[in-house]
C-alpha cells in the first residue's frame, strides 16, 4: 500500500496506485449546492487535494482520460453531465509574495494570476479561436480578455482558488506594518477586494460559470464583502463535514492491511491493529466540522498519512507524533495570544473539563475589529476554531456551543505556546527537563513541586492568588511535564466513573524504556484555608510542618483514597505492563505543594 503523504495531485495519486479515501460522490451534490462555493478547512487537512480532484474531473481536456481516472470511484459509476465540460484555471495565493509593501504585494499578486492565464492559455490552445491579451501590470485586463475568448466557445470556465486568505493573513500577522498593508489590499480599492469584484463581475454571464475556493478562515471575505457577496459558505454543512479527512473506520481498514503487511502471527496483529488505531485516535482524531453530533469526528489525513506511511515502512509508530509540517501552526496560537485577552483563551482551552462555552461560531471578522475593538470569549475562540486548533465538542443544557482542543497532537502546540511565554530561555527549558526525567523515571515529586514552586508560579502576581484553583495547578504540571514523545498525557481522564487530574501512561512503544507510568491527583487550599497563617508564613513553613496541618491532612487522604480506585482500575486494563507511580499533591494557594 502507497501512501500520498504531501501529494495532492489527484491523477498521479490514481495513476500510480496511491491510496485515495473516496468523497467523489460528493461532486454531484457541490453542483447542486451552488456557483460560487467556499470551503474552510485548517491547514494540511486536504484542501488542494480536493481542488485537484475537481480538476481532474471538469477539465474538458481529459476527457479521454476519464474512465482511467474516476472510472474505479463512486463519481465514476453515475457521473454528472458537466464533467470534463470546462476550462479549467487554478489560482494558489500561497505561492504569492506576502513581503515588501502593499504595492510589492500587488505585483505579485498579479503576476502569479498572470502566469496562470498563459497556462491556461497554452492548455486550451487548440480550444480557443481567439488571441488571449496578457497585461504584465494588470492581471485583472488579462483575466477578462481570457474570458472573451472563452465565450466564443461552446464551454465557459471553472476557476478553483487555493488559500485563498494565505498571503493576506501572514501580512496581517506580520509584526511591522501588517495591518496598514492588509487594509491597503482589501480596502477601498485593493488589489484583493478588486480581483474578486472582477470574479463577481466575469459570472454574470461573462464566461465564468462556476467557482470553488478553499481557505482557512472567513477574515479576507469579512473585509471584501461588499465587493464579493455572492459566495456560499459550505464549510459547516454536515454532507460536507467529511469532504477532507477520514473516518475511523476507514482508518481502521487501513491500519489492518499495514499490519498484515508485517508478517505478524494473525493474533499479534490484531492486537498491534487495535493498538495503533488506540494511539491515532488519542493523537489525531477529534475534528467536527458541523457543528452537530451528526457530522462525526474525523481524524487529520496529513497526520493520518504521516503515522500510516511511518508505519508501513518501517513497522513501527513514528517517535514524534506531530509531523513538523503541522507544527507551524503553532503560530496560529501565538498570534491569537498577542490579541486583547487571547492569552486568557489559550490557557483556559486546557481545561478539559470545562469547554470553552459560547452563542454561536462568528463569522465576520475584520481586521479592524480583530487588532481594535475589545475582543469577546466568542470572538478568540471562533478564530481558534477556524485555525484548527479547537473544534465543536457539543452543546450545553442552554443549548450553546462548546469548542475544545481536539486531541493530543494540537494539545501539544497550546502547550508549547505557554512553556515559551513562561519558561523561556535555554537554562529554564534545561532545568525543567532534568526535574521531568527523575519524576519520569523515578517518580520523583520534591524536585518537580520545587521547580513549579519557584520557577512557574511566580509569574502569577498577587491579583492571581484570589483566583488561584485546580486548573492553575494542573495547568502548571501539565505545561512542566508534558512529553508526548513518551507519554500518552491527558488531564480530566475518565477511569472508572471519576475524572483523574493527570495522567501519564507510558506510549506503548517506549515501554521498553526506564519510564513509569504516572496518575497526579490535585487538592487546592485557598491561603484563607489555614487558620493564622498569611502568604509569607505559607512560603516559608517547613513542607512537613504542612503537611501536618488537619486541613492539608484530610485534604491528602481523599486524593489518595480516589488514586486507589484509579489504580485497580488502571491495572485491570493494562495488566503487567503498567507500572504505576500514584500521586496526591495539595495546593496551597499560588505559594506551596505538599504530597
Amino acid at each position: 500500500m502507497r501512501f500520498p503523504y504531501g501529494l495532492a495531485n489527484f491523477q498521479a495519486l490514481i495513476e500510480e496506485g496511491y491510496l485515495y479515501i473516496d468523497r467523489t460522490d460528493r461532486i454531484r451534490r457541490i453542483e447542486d449546492g451552488g456557483k460560487q462555493l467556499l470551503l474552510l478547512r485548517p491547514r494540511r487537512f486536504g484542501k488542494s487535494l480536493w481542488l485537484s480532484t475537481l480538476e481532474n474531473y471538469y477539465d474538458l481536456a481529459k476527457a479521454t482520460q476519464f474512465e482511467q481516472l474516476f472510472g474505479g470511484l463512486k463519481i465514476g459509476q453515475a457521473p454528472t453531465e458537466r464533467h470534463n465540460r470546462y476550462f479549467i484555471m487554478k489560482w494558489n495565493f500561497s505561492l504569492v509574495d506576502p513581503m515588501g509593501d502593499a504595492e510589492a504585494i500587488r505585483a505579485s499578486l498579479h503576476q502569479h494570476v498572470n502566469v496562470q492565464i498563459r497556462a491556461t492559455v497554452a492548455k486550451y490552445r487548440p480550444q480557443l479561436a481567439s488571441e488571449v491579451v496578457v497585461r504584465e501590470d494588470n492581471a485583472i485586463a488579462s483575466f477578462q480578455s481570457l474570458l472573451a475568448a472563452i465565450s466564443q466557445t461552446p464551454h465557459r470556465l471553472y476557476l478553483l482558488i487555493d488559500e485563498y486568505d494565505n498571503f493576506a493573513n501572514e501580512v496581517l500577522a506580520s509584526h511591522q506594518q501588517g495591518e496598514g498593508r492588509y487594509q491597503e489590499l482589501v480596502g477601498g480599492e485593493g488589489a484583493i477586494k478588486t480581483l474578486f469584484k472582477a470574479i463577481k463581475d466575469a459570472a454574470e454571464g461573462r464566461g465564468l460559470d462556476r467557482v470553488f475556493i478553499t481557505g482557512v478562515s472567513p477574515v479576507v471575505l469579512a473585509d471584501i464583502t461588499s465587493g464579493y457577496n455572492v459566495v456560499e459558505d459550505i464549510s459547516r454543512e454536515p454532507e460536507y463535514a467529511d469532504l477532507c479527512g477520514f473516518h475511523e473506520a476507514e482508518i481502521r481498514t487501513v491500519l489492518e492491511q499495514v499490519v498484515s503487511d508485517c508478517k505478524l502471527p494473525p493474533e499479534q496483529a490484531l492486537e498491534q491493529a487495535e493498538e495503533a488505531l488506540e494511539l491515532m485516535r488519542t493523537f489525531y482524531n477529534g475534528y467536527n466540522f458541523s457543528l452537530e453530533p451528526a457530522g462525526g469526528q474525523i481524524y487529520n489525513p496529513t497526520l493520518a498519512l504521516y503515522f500510516l506511511k511511518h508505519l508501513a515502512d518501517r513497522c513501527d509508530y513514528p517517535r514524534a507524533m506531530l509531523d513538523n509540517n503541522l507544527a507551524m501552526d503553532r503560530n496560529r496560537i501565538e498570534y491569537i495570544a498577542r490579541l486583547p485577552r487571547g492569552e486568557a483563551m489559550v490557557s483556559a482551552a486546557l481545561d478539559t473539563a470545562a469547554p470553552i462555552t459560547i452563542d454561536e461560531l462568528e463569522q465576520r471578522f475584520g481586521v479592524e475589529r480583530m487588532l481594535h475593538a475589545p475582543q469577546t470569549e466568542g470572538f478568540l475562540a471562533s478564530l481558534l476554531y477556524f485555525f484548527g486548533v479547537l473544534t465543536y465538542s457539543g452543546r450545553d443544557p442552554l443549548g450553546k456551543l462548546q469548542l475544545s482542543i481536539p486531541n493530543l497532537v494540537v494539545r501539544k502546540l497550546y502547550v508549547e505556546r505557554i512553556q515559551e511565554a513562561l519558561l523561556p530561555g535555554y537554562d529554564l527549558d534545561r532545568e525543567r527537563r532534568a526535574v521531568c526525567d527523575r519524576f519520569y523515571a523515578a517518580g520523583e515529586l520534591e524536585p518537580l513541586c520545587d521547580f513549579i514552586e519557584q520557577r512557574y508560579l511566580p509569574v502569577f502576581d498577587n491579583r492571581d492568588l484570589r483566583w488561584s484553583n485546580e486548573l492553575v495547578v494542573k495547568t502548571a504540571f501539565l505545561v512542566t511535564l508534558f512529553n508526548d514523545i513518551a507519554y500518552i498525557m491527558d488531564s480530566e481522564t475518565a477511569i472508572a466513573r471519576g475524572y483523574c487530574d493527570l495522567s501519564l501512561i507510558v506510549r506503548p512503544d517506549r515501554r521498553q524504556y526506564a519510564l513509569l507510568d504516572h496518575v497526579i491527583e490535585f487538592k487546592h487550599l485557598k491561603v484563607g484555608d489555614l487558620p493564622g497563617l498569611d502568604s509569607e508564613a505559607i512560603a516559608s513553613m517547613p513542607r512537613e510542618t504542612l503537611r501536618a496541618r488537619p486541613e492539608v491532612e484530610r485534604l491528602l487522604s481523599d486524593a489518595n483514597a480516589q488514586l486507589t480506585v484509579y489504580r485497580k482500575t488502571l491495572e485491570g486494563l493494562y495488566g503487567d505492563k503498567l507500572k504505576l507511580r500514584t500521586h496526591a499533591v495539595v495546593c496551597i494557594g499560588l505559594l506551596r505543594f505538599v504530597w
